[in-house]
């Protein structure tokens, strides 16, 4: 359970001087020599960011010469706040609440002595005045740097498989309170819903397993001119490791800028999700897709990454 971790971050970032600094430090606080963490503030043309970065050592991970995978948990948003449009702590944030909450259980985790077998990199960004722009059925937040620049520095090489987690609450497509994931999406194919993964979501939430529909344009990148759901799948554009999309859901449509609309029981399904994909991909007991299959695929229709990109455009 992490309602705890939730709650004191959730304090942390509920502020106008929300930072990464402090964040991290309270992280580092509660790991280990094995948890180690990363700052970059970064300006763009409508303000600036703090990306943070934890990364958990685990006892056969690959930062210690281990084979166990890396997972990735990244955190996406476009800010913990829409200051001073609006006071306080937006729904848009959830996505990066509960990656932190992840890192901070899986450093208290590991220095308690529940180590996992592979490292887990934990990424995202903390902006407490983060612009605002319009998007039906309902507003979006912004970020004030762009998709490129949020890819590169959450998108790590290391990661073998990533789940992205995403406030997804602005749509038409997704009507249960509570947490959604996608189809596995890898090298601009969307393939089918992991197994494993949905066993994984069945003992988390006690539940049917529920997953959101993805859209080829979904999976392309933002700047293209193409509708997107949110920008939930937008690392798989950056990485040709396995991206599985992991949203933070309402029964109707809430704006990312609405405050008082974050529910604490539903971030922490996403965060334990999150801490339980990263016990059983590093056990071995999870998978994202089927190698074989994936090159069969390859093999029948050929290359897809040109969806990763801007593809071409006629004059």
């Amino acid at each position: 359970m992490l309602l705890r971790q939730i709650i004191e971050l959730f304090d942390l970032l509920d502020k106008p001087s929300a930072n990464g600094k402090e964040v991290l430090n309270l992280i580092k606080e509660r790991g280990n020599d094995n948890v180690l963490t990363y700052l970059d503030t970064v300006t763009g043309p409508k303000g600036n960011t703090d990306f943070v970065k934890v990364l958990i050592k685990g006892s056969n991970g690959k930062s210690s010469g281990g084979n166990a995978p890396t997972l990735g948990i990244i955190g996406r948003l476009g800010g913990i706040g829409a200051r001073p449009s609006v006071t306080g702590f937006v729904s848009d944030g959830d996505g990066a609440l509960a990656a932190l909450a992840s890192a901070l259980k899986l450093s208290e985790m590991n220095r308690n002595g529940d180590v996992l077998q592979g490292d887990v990199i934990v990424s995202t960004h903390i902006c407490p005045t983060a612009p605002t722009r319009e998007h039906k059925p309902v507003p979006f937040m912004d970020s004030p740097v762009d998709m490129a620049l949020a890819n590169s520095k959450d998108v790590d090489d290391r990661m073998d498989a990533v789940i992205s987690i995403d406030t997804t609450k602005g749509n038409r497509v997704i009507n249960v309170n509570g947490i959604a994931i996608s189809p596995t999406t890898k090298d601009g194919y969307i393939l089918k819903v992991s197994d494993s993964v949905l066993d994984v979501m069945t003992k988390v939430t006690g539940k049917s397993p529920v997953v959101f529909p993805l859209s080829q344009q979904d999976i392309t990148p933002y700047g293209n001119d193409l509708y997107h759901l949110n920008s939930i799948l937008q690392p798989t554009t950056a990485t040709s490791a396995p991206v599985i999309g992991v949203a933070v859901t309402t029964e109707l449509p809430v704006a990312g800028c609405a405050t008082g609309a974050s529910h604490p029981g539903d971030v922490e399904l996403a965060a334990r999700f999150a801490v339980e994909i990263a016990k059983g991909l590093g056990e071995g007991s999870v998978s994202f897709y089927d190698e074989d299959e994936f090159a069969l695929i390859e093999k029948l229709y050929g290359d897809m990454k040109r969806f990763q990109t801007f593809g071409t455009r006629q004059a």
